[in-house]
């Protein structure tokens, strides 16, 4: 996968959250609308949760250190595991709560139609950052199925912005239907179902984003691609015989560590078998640029 640490995306949905959350707040404030009121918390947290983002992006540029030997490119998919976790507590959690207290102390919603308009303005920002979301994707997984990319792609922000603007757009038709049907039923329980509607879809996007982001966190394998191409690179070397096993693991977007046992001609000297391992090493990282560590141990033939 691409591993691109672009932060535009990150940059346009989180301008685009600030101006919402700024309309959300002050139309839930005139409204008396609890699914307006979780949309405008759902957009404040989206805010904070893009600005994880972008310390995690940053934090993972860092050079190698003593300490941290191989980098510190995980440090994005830990950041993208919190805000998984924000996105369920701050947002998810947050708007069922509000629903619950609006069944039980319902409310008749006012104002009603600066409610629809702040919520139509912000369906349009939304879909139009969703959409830039999706034509990102797209360039980046290549011929690769949508949704399999979504699963197997190891460029967490990308995939948590999506989400949560996915989630968004999705929140907000619910938070229209229900302003809506309060407004004409003269009935503020419909108001409280939305929230709890948007309640629910927040969270189940939160659980899909951090049980995908957790599996990169511990340690997942990068794209089988990797091996694909050493056994190429071992098949076009005459001093290399055979590819016996291969470990690779996603230290981060667009970093991979690889480690691996081949089987070497049994009459090669010392030199030799250096001379030969470093082409090797060489050829697999120019096919594959993420690989940025590589680490060969020779065997010999039996």
């Amino acid at each position: 996968m691409s591993g691109d640490k672009s932060t535009s995306h990150i940059l346009q949905s989180l301008g685009v959250n600030v101006a919402i959350a700024v309309f959300k707040g002050g139309a839930a404030f005139y409204t008396g609308s609890g699914a307006m009121l979780a949309e405008t918390i759902h957009s404040g947290a989206d805010c904070a949760n893009q600005l994880l983002l972008l310390l995690g992006v940053q934090q993972s540029a860092k050079a190698p250190s003593p300490s941290h030997p191989l980098g510190y490119g995980r440090s994005l998919y830990f950041w993208s595991f919190m805000v998984a976790l924000f996105l369920f507590a701050g947002g998810g959690v947050f708007s069922i709560y509000e629903g619950i207290h609006k069944l039980q102390h319902p409310e008749p919603v006012e104002n009603v139609w600066v409610g629809v308009v702040i919520l139509a303005f912000s369906l349009v920002l939304e879909g139009w950052s969703t959409i830039s979301n999706v034509r990102e994707l797209n360039r980046r997984r290549g011929k690769v199925l949508f949704l399999r990319f979504l699963r197997e792609t190891k460029d967490s922000d990308l995939i948590v912005v999506f989400g949560e603007n996915s989630a968004a757009s999705i929140g907000l038709v619910f938070a229209l239907a229900a302003l809506g049907l309060a407004h004409v039923t003269r009935d503020g329980r419909y108001d409280a179902a939305g929230s709890l509607v948007i309640g629910v879809v927040l969270i189940g996007v939160a659980l899909f984003l951090a049980v995908e982001v957790k599996s990169l966190l511990v340690g997942e394998a990068a794209d089988p691609k990797i091996e694909r191409c050493a056994r190429e690179v071992v098949q076009e070397s005459p001093e290399l015989k055979e590819l016996l096993n291969l470990i690779t693991v996603q230290q981060g977007p667009g970093e991979v560590l690889a480690a691996m046992k081949v089987r070497i001609e049994g009459s090669l000297t010392a030199d030799q078998v250096c001379d030969a391992i470093n082409k090797f090493e060489r050829a697999l990282k120019a096919r594959c640029p993420e690989v940025k560590w590589c680490f060969v141990e020779p065997d010999h033939e039996v």
